[in-house]
């Protein structure tokens, strides 16, 4: 009968972790003064009772990079349903977006991509080659991909590649807070001298925070809960994009191990593609109401807000649990060289190119490009919530909606990821070069 226990423990230990961490953030000034996401202290609180720490929790790895893998599509896809008003400079701001996470990711993974093919071909000589190109992806994409990706390497040789992945994600979301709380103290008491004012102003976190309005969409005449709609949704979203994924493959198949390569690339981009067709359901449903032929808005956004945020929790709390001690400590000098170099630019990368391209709430989308390009969209939201607690902005907006701009225009980086890795497996290190020229002329 244990068996039937399996899959289900994760996740209760998950909410057992997460438990003390809000009675931890309740309870301690310090928790409470630094903007620490309870779902971190969750993550390091399951780090320490798990298996390789204190050894009290036993917790399977693969059951929860699974579990981290899922959660990170629901989280987006739940975002991508929700209806939003028009804001100022809305679509424009969407499309700067779009370009700044593609320029982010190229930057990162050209960054990320030389430093360990110097470090292979200097000091460590065992380093696997691509290993530079998990920054982007634990950086700027999160643990759920980094793992995906970093998993799928591994058939290659990468040796814990999975959870080398999540290592780097996990320092990505230390720099989200470490940095990114100061970052937003400085940006806000020196804006004037910065020139960082814009054409709106910007409101400092209250302890009151305004509670989301919320009024049922579903007729109770239907007998079904709104949750249970909003799940539905989300669940055909997910096939749909599963359909996709699999009928890529299948036209992949051909181009032998370099298509293979690929398609393990568009499984683990995943949550992309199902952002993309969330935004084209709630398209198709916004067409089907403004045409009168459907009566009901389906789509709840509170309640998907929250299936997002607990989405993200549990995935975070998931990720950092999930860490190898024994392995970060095997591989921790190149880990913390690229991670190190990375979060140094990503600080000054969101800081110059925000003030660049936009024109109204700099420091709002300073502080959430820094905490999405160094953790997740949540790390972004909740540094964006200091300065923005009433969602006046279009912030957080373009971050779920530039994801979706910046998907055609990403699919080239599939591809070169691609090449990069074949360079490994057909041991030809030209290949690596081209990679990074390709990244380079993609870039500019």
């Amino acid at each position: 009968m244990e068996d039937l226990w399996a899959t289900i423990t994760d996740f209760l230990f998950l909410s057992f972790f997460l438990i003390i961490a809000i009675v931890l953030k309740s309870r301690f000034n310090f928790f409470k003064k630094y903007l620490i996401p309870t779902a971190i202290i969750g993550g390091f609180i399951g780090l320490i009772l798990g298996r390789e720490v204190l050894g009290w929790i036993e917790l399977d790895p693969d059951r929860l990079g699974t579990l981290i893998y899922h959660l990170m599509a629901v989280g987006f896809i739940s975002l991508a349903l929700k209806e939003r008003p028009k804001v100022q400079g809305g679509r424009m701001d969407n499309v700067n977006t779009g370009f700044a996470i593609i320029t982010a990711y190229l930057a990162q993974g050209i960054l990320g991509f030389s430093i360990s093919l110097i470090l292979a071909y200097t000091i460590f000589p065992n380093l696997f080659p691509p290993f530079g190109l998990l920054l982007p992806l634990g950086f700027a994409q999160g643990p759920g991909q980094a793992f995906a990706i970093g998993r799928s390497w591994e058939g290659l040789g990468f040796a814990n590649g999975g959870n080398i992945g999540i290592s780097i994600a996990t320092i990505g979301f230390l720099w989200a807070i470490i940095f990114g709380i100061p970052l937003l103290n400085f940006l806000v008491r020196r804006k004037k001298k910065l020139g960082l004012i814009g054409k709106h102003k910007m409101q400092l976190f209250k302890k009151k925070d305004i509670e989301e309005e919320h009024t049922e969409n579903i007729p109770r005449q239907l007998f079904i809960d709104s949750l249970t709609v909003q799940l539905v949704l989300i669940g055909l979203v997910y096939l749909i994009t599963y359909f996709i994924l699999k009928g890529v493959s299948l036209a992949l198949a051909p181009m032998g191990s370099y298509g293979a390569t690929v398609s393990d690339l568009l499984w683990g981009f995943h949550f992309v593609i199902g952002t993309m067709v969330a935004v084209i359901v709630r398209i198709f449903l916004n067409f089907l109401r403004r045409k009168n032929w459907l009566h009901i808005n389906y789509p709840d956004n509170y309640i998907l807000q929250r299936i997002s945020a607990g989405s993200f929790d549990y995935m975070i709390v998931a990720a950092i649990s999930a860490i190898s001690i024994v392995t970060f400590r095997a591989n921790w000098l190149p880990i913390l060289i690229i991670t190190t170099v990375g979060g140094l630019f990503t600080l000054i990368y969101a800081y110059i190119l925000s003030k660049r391209i936009f024109k109204s709430y700099i420091i709002e989308h300073i502080v959430s490009l820094f905490g999405m390009w160094t953790g997740t969209i949540t790390t972004g939201i909740a540094l964006l919530r200091e300065v923005d607690p009433n969602s006046r902005s279009n912030a957080a907006e373009n971050l779920v909606i530039g994801s979706a701009v910046a998907l055609p225009l990403g699919v080239p980086l599939m591809f070169i990821l691609g090449l990069a890795v074949s360079g490994y497996e057909a041991k030809n290190p030209m290949l690596y070069i081209y990679a990074l020229i390709i990244f380079f002329v993609f870039l500019a």
